[in-house]
This record gives structure tokens, C-alpha cells and sequence, in this order.
């Protein structure tokens, strides 16, 4: 657990930039991850099963080598806490027209961190209302902003409390009374309900019956159903509220008991949910329903990244307007979240706070962070390495996530005195600090100014979301510096004529299209020769949901942009030749994700070539399959760990320990040309080319004709 000095994140479109009051540990979830961090290898593995299962899986497809880079991926990177903050806006991206700097906002969300500074997307954003700047007085003020930092968690308890439905007079029972439980009691008190609050712990059973509930008994206590049966007048509970965290099926039985028959139980905490049928949910027809966190909009792109909201006419509590009832509620002193506060820490003293909560040193409940506000902010890059001798190459990295870090930087030689990692760019903080510091690059920073204003940074590595490839890749060139962007190059056609009219300096432009670089195929093209060719490139590849930002034609741009881009340009180098024509046809799709797609391509010197690109297959195929026919002789590989070479004589085998896709040649092979003022190792010609008949298998789709190209 560290306090650390990261760059701002950046204010990305659609967010606010915001100065942070007041931050919320939620103790549960927060003490949970904590646990889970300080643990050894076995206990992390046991607390995770469903990861070791990943890792094994990527065991098997892709090698000791790679596996362990993407485990030491997650296991050494900064892991940023908190999800509930007040603050005040400071700065707006230019399409914000719900906020100005200077509101005071409550925020929620996973950038909602413990932090000076976040950004945060509008719609996990709502104003506090009220003498938050001291207009009656300065101590109003500041109470407004401490119970204002509740805010994730207010909405999160609303939420399960707007799941159970409750009428005037009606009865709820609330199981864990920890922050969610005890503000759920406050919300069902507020709203009329009677409430009977239930926990393990006698503190937290003592300060429900004080403030918030009107019943209140320790689990496990002899006679508590039997009292609760009296209180409702041998009804039950009209429901009943899980909000506590455990591994026991304790609260959801004890929930069945308690409830009357036809009631509904409500599970907002994380309890599994393996109760037992008989005798209390199937004879009395439980409704079980589950609250999905903030409420409606959790986890769609659409509504958080975007800002698209849901219309209230048919979706009356989004999570945003959760947070802002929760708000209103505080504001009018509706609700008095006093008592929930027990500590307080400084930033630099949160890990004692944490501490705290891991060791249950003392009795805790709400614990806030105070941010120091009288402290002057300064935007600035973060040094993280010794500044070294210029070498040939200055490199910096313009985002640097899952692909960048298993795949590109390893690959890039550590001990060449003339490669100099400079700087590093990501859309959070500690990514970026993450990153500079396992790779040794001078600075971390969110400001792309500290990269192409940099005259010793002559090299940009851009590895961030498909559809800021293009604006990046323009400004490189604009600066006269060498360019590497990871697939696509660009989303739009327009796109893709602007960076051609830019491509004309001595800047080295390269499009991370790696399969032509991997071992096997050098030795399959170097075997088969050169001449027309049949290709055959079957492609399992499984599928991803359509609510993924891959999948989002404005952001990642679907697959066949994404993805499908590698693979002709991989039966372009085969050949030898460029693209020609292009027919494609689709599965038929509900939500036309264009990930089940036949490929036809015809090259300028004869070749032909299918791309079968499916995502409707078993996840057990090896996801990538090849077979090349020309002159006789055949060649085949095998998710690029295996090749076969038949012809007229003895079959030629290789088999590889692990899959290599290319990666380390594709990047020796592109820094090697702008040390020794070499050729780039895909010329311009063929990327656009590449590039233009990936759009054209789009156009194919849509028009269901064959597309023609010219380069």
C-alpha cells in the first residue's frame, strides 16, 4: 500500500476534471481487495479460481513466455482504490455542457478514486446542492461535502431498496448492517417502510437500533424470527434486503425464513445465492430479485462512456439520478449521515486506515479521506527514470494497456544504448507510473504536449483505444516523428486520406500487422517462393459481446477493422502482391456484429485468398489456421506454433515451444530501419492498401457485391 505521485488523468471526451474534498473507503469491498493484494500467489489463486482458469487456458495457446507476462501484468501494476468522492470541478471536455468549473460535484464510479485529482464521465456525476462554499456557514458547508462523499455508496443501497418495491407501512428486514446496510435502513425509514436491521456484529446491530432501524437483533440470537414474527403480526417480512458480504448461505436461507409468503428478497451484498428450496422459497414463492449496483446504466458503454442517457419517461431511476436523489435527500436533511463517520485520514495516512480496516484494530464504520485543498496544483509530468545519453532513438508510448504490455515492450531492447525509453502516456495515472517505472522510461505524463513538443522523443508508440489511432498518428507525422500504431490505423475512410497526405516526409510510418514477421511464416515464404497463390486463413474467433468497446463502431470499430486487417495483409505479403478485390458475406446477426464473415480477396498478380472469420465456433479450436497452396506444394501452419511444408518430396515439419505471432522481429525489423536510415519493413503502399481493402470488406456487406480497389 502506497500513497503515490502519478500525472493527472486525462480529461477524455464526455468527462469532467475534478479536485477532490472528501473520499469514501467502503471498507467491504475496499478490505476485500486489500486481503486479497497481501496475500501469497496460493492464497490470491484460491481467492480467484475463475483467473487461474484463464491463466491455464492461456497456458495452453500461447506459452510459458507470454503467460507470465500478462499474470506479472496484473500483479505489478498500481491498482487504484475507491469509487466515492466530492469535490470541485476544475476543468470540462469541450462537449460538457451539463457542469462549469467551479460546481461542486459528488462523483462514483471506477475513476472516482482516492485521489487529489480524477476524471470522471458526466453521467457518474451529480451537482451537491447547498452551503457547500460556505454561504451560511463554513461547518454546514463542510458537513454537506463528508456526507456528500457517500455518494456510490447511497446509490447503491437506493437501488436495492427501489429493487424490493416497498408501499407505505410495509415491513423490510436489512441483512448486514455495515455502510450499504445501515443506509438502506435510513432509506426505508425516509420512505415510510418499518425496519428491521440484522447482523453478526452487536456494535453495528447497536447502531442500527439507535439511529435507523426500529428493530435491530444480532444474528445467530435465540428467538430472533420468532420476534420478528411478532412484530409483523405473524406475517413476515413484505422482504428482505441482503446487503452483508460472506461466503456462508446463512443470510439468504435466514432471508427465506423470515419473509411472508409471496415476498420478495432483495440481494445487493455479495452472498451466494444456493439456498435451500424446501421449505421456505418454493412453498411460499419467493420473488428473488438482484440489484445491480448503482442502477440502470452500470456497465453500459453507451450511458457511462458516452453520456447517452436513458428517457425518465421509461426509465425513471437511472444511477444517475439515484445519485442525485441520494444528494437531495442529504441537502433537505431527510436523511442524517452523521453517525456514520468514524474516521477520518489524510491522504499521505490513508494505508493506516486500511490497516485498520485489514487488522479490525478498532471499530470502524464510515472512514473518509481529507484532501489538503489550500495545496497549490501543478499540471507536470512525473520523472521516473535517470535521464540517459540521447541514443538514435527517443521512444515514448501514447497509451500502453494489456497488448502494449505483454506483447510490445518486452520486445524492445533493454540494453541498446541507442533505443532511450523517454516518456509514457495513458488515460490514467497510474498506468502510466506503472509502466515507466517496470520499463525504466524517464517520465510518466498525461499531457500529450510532454510527447510530441519533446524534440528527443523522435519515435511514438501508439497502443491506446481504436479510435483516437488516427488523431495520434496525424499529430506524429505533423511533428516529423517515426510512428508505430497498433491495428487499425484508422476507422474511417477519411481518416485514412488524411494520414496518406501526411505520410510523405522521411518519418517511418508502421501498422502493427505482426503475422508476417512470426518464424513460420518466414520459413513457409521462404520455401513456397514467390508466384499466384490459393490462401486459405480460418480464423475461430470466439466471441465478445456486443457491449464491449471492441465491439462499439465508434470506439473500437467492430472486428473486421479491428482484427481481420492482420489477415490480409498477411495473405498480401504470402503473395506478394496487393489487394484487388474484395466480396464478403455475414451470418445473419441481430446486432449486425459482422463477427461470423467469409472473405473473398483477389490480389493484382492472380492470387486468391478466403478468410474464414468466425466467432460462432468452440473455444477449444486453436483460433488460427493456414494453408497456402501454389506450384505444387502446400504449406500449412497451426496457430503459429506448428508448420507443415508438402511437396514432391519428404514433408518438412517445424513445431515451436510456444506460439510467436512475430512480435519481437516486427519490432527489431522497425527500429532496426530508423537506426540504420533503412526502408520501413511495411511500406506506406501496402498499409493503405491493407487498410483500404479492410474498409472495402465493410463496404462488400453492406452493398452484398463485389468491391473493387485501386492503389
Amino acid at each position: 500500500m502506497k500513497t503515490i505521485e502519478v500525472p493527472w488523468p486525462s480529461l477524455s471526451s464526455g468527462c469532467i476534471l475534478v479536485r477532490n474534498h472528501y473520499s469514501l473507503i467502503s471498507a467491504g469491498t475496499e478490505g476485500s481487495t486489500v486481503k486479497t493484494a497481501r496475500k501469497g500467489l496460493i492464497g490470491k489463486a484460491k481467492e480467484r479460481p475463475q483467473q487461474v482458469k484463464q491463466v491455464i487456458d492461456v497456458l495452453k495457446t500461447q506459452g510459458p513466455v507470454q503467460t507470465y507476462r500478462a499474470v506479472m501484468k496484473k500483479l505489478d501494476a498500481y491498482s487504484p482504490l475507491g469509487y466515492s468522492c466530492v469535490g470541485e470541478v476544475i476543468d470540462v471536455a469541450p462537449d460538457i455542457t451539463e457542469f462549469q468549473i467551479g460546481d461542486v460535484v459528488a462523483c462514483g464510479g471506477l475513476s472516482a478514486n482516492h485521489a487529489e485529482i480524477v476524471s470522471v464521465p458526466k453521467n457518474l456525476c451529480v451537482k451537491v446542492n447547498g452551503d457547500v462554499k460556505g454561504e451560511r456557514s463554513e461547518a454546514r458547508g463542510d458537513k454537506l461535502l463528508k456526507q456528500a462523499a457517500y455518494n456510490t455508496l447511497g446509490a447503491i443501497a437506493m437501488q436495492g431498496v427501489r429493487q424490493a418495491d416497498l408501499r407505505l407501512g410495509e415491513t423490510c428486514a436489512v441483512i448486514g448492517l455495515g455502510l450499504l446496510g445501515q443506509l438502506s435502513c435510513l432509506f426505508l425509514q425516509a420512505s415510510g417502510i418499518r425496519v428491521i436491521g440484522l447482523d453478526v456484529d452487536q456494535s453495528a446491530v447497536k447502531r442500527a437500533r439507535e439511529n435507523c432501524a426500529d428493530l435491530a437483533f444480532a444474528l445467530g440470537e435465540t428467538g430472533v424470527a420468532d420476534s420478528i414474527s411478532a412484530f409483523t403480526s405473524g406475517l413476515g417480512c413484505d422482504a428482505v434486503i441482503i446487503t452483508a458480504a460472506t461466503d456462508s448461505l446463512g443470510p439468504i436461507n435466514f432471508a427465506g425464513e423470515i419473509a411472508r409468503k409471496k415476498g420478495k428478497v432483495i440481494v445487493s451484498g455479495a452472498v451466494p445465492t444456493g439456498f435451500d428450496r424446501d421449505p421456505y422459497y418454493y412453498r411460499k414463492e419467493l420473488d428473488i430479485r438482484m440489484s445491480c449496483s448503482y442502477g440502470p446504466g452500470r456497465y453500459d458503454i453507451n450511458y457511462e462512456e458516452k453520456g447517452i442517457d436513458y428517457p425518465a419517461a421509461y426509465v425513471r431511476w437511472t444511477e444517475n439520478r439515484n445519485m442525485a436523489a441520494f444528494q437531495e435527500l442529504i441537502r433537505t436533511e431527510k436523511i442524517n449521515l452523521d453517525f456514520l463517520t468514524t474516521h477520518e485520514f489524510s491522504l499521505e495516512d490513508a494505508p493506516e486506515a486500511y490497516d485498520m480496516v485489514v487488522n479490525r484494530s478498532e471499530p470502524f464504520l464510515g472512514i473518509l479521506i481529507k484532501y489538503d485543498v489550500k495545496k497549490p496544483l501543478k499540471r507536470e509530468k512525473i520523472p521516473v527514470a535517470p535521464v540517459k545519453a540521447a541514443g538514435k532513438i527517443g521512444l515514448a508510448f501514447i497509451g500502453a494497456g494489456s497488448y502494449a504490455q505483454g506483447s510490445l515492450l518486452p520486445n524492445i531492447p533493454g540494453n541498446d544504448s541507442d533505443i532511450v525509453n523517454k516518456g509514457v502516456m495513458t488515460s490514467s495515472g497510474t498506468t502510466s507510473k506503472t509502466v515507466a517505472e517496470k520499463f525504466s522510461f524517464e517520465f510518466c505524463t498525461s499531457d500529450k504536449a510532454d510527447i510530441f513538443g519533446n524534440t528527443e522523443i523522435n519515435t511514438v508508440f501508439i497502443s491506446t483505444r481504436h479510435n483516437s489511432h488516427a488523431e495520434y498518428v496525424l499529430e506524429a507525422l505533423q511533428t516529423a516523428k517515426n510512428v508505430f500504431v497498433e491495428k487499425p490505423l484508422c476507422l474511417t475512410l477519411g481518416e485514412l486520406a488524411e494520414i496518406e497526405n501526411a505520410a510523405t516526409g522521411d518519418s517511418h510510418l508502421m501498422v502493427g500487422f505482426n503475422r508476417r514477421f512470426a518464424p513460420l511464416v518466414q520459413i513457409m515464404k521462404d520455401k513456397l517462393g514467390s508466384g499466384s497463390m490459393s490462401m486459405l486463413y480460418r480464423v475461430s474467433a470466439g466471441s465478445i459481446p456486443a457491449d464491449s468497446w471492441i465491439q462499439d463502431g465508434t470506439i473500437g470499430g467492430g472486428r473486421i477493422l479491428g482484427e481481420v486487417c492482420h489477415f490480409i495483409d498477411f495473405m498480401s505479403f504470402m503473395c506478394g502482391s496487393l489487394p484487388k478485390s474484395v466480396y464478403s458475406s455475414a451470418l445473419p446477426d441481430p446486432q449486425s456484429l459482422n463477427d461470423t464473415v467469409s472473405i473473398n480477396l483477389e490480389f493484382e498478380d492472380g492470387s486468391i485468398g478466403t478468410i474464414a472469420y468466425f466467432a460462432n465456433g468452440a473455444k477449444s479450436l486453436a483460433k488460427e489456421y493456414v494453408e497456402i497452396y501454389t506450384s505444387g506444394s502446400t504449406g500449412i501452419i497451426r496457430d503459429y506454433k506448428e508448420l507443415e511444408i508438402h511437396g514432391s518430396g519428404k514433408v518438412f515439419r517445424k513445431k515451436l515451444m510456444g506460439q510467436d505471432k512475430g512480435q519481437k522481429k516486427m519490432l527489431g525489423d522497425f527500429l532496426g530501419a530508423i537506426k540504420d536510415g533503412g526502408v520501413p519493413p511495411i511500406t506506406p503502399d501496402e498499409i493503405f492498401a491493407v487498410t483500404r481493402a479492410t474498409f472495402a470488406v465493410l463496404e462488400s456487406l453492406r452493398r452484398r457485391e463485389v468491391v473493387l480497389l485501386s492503389h
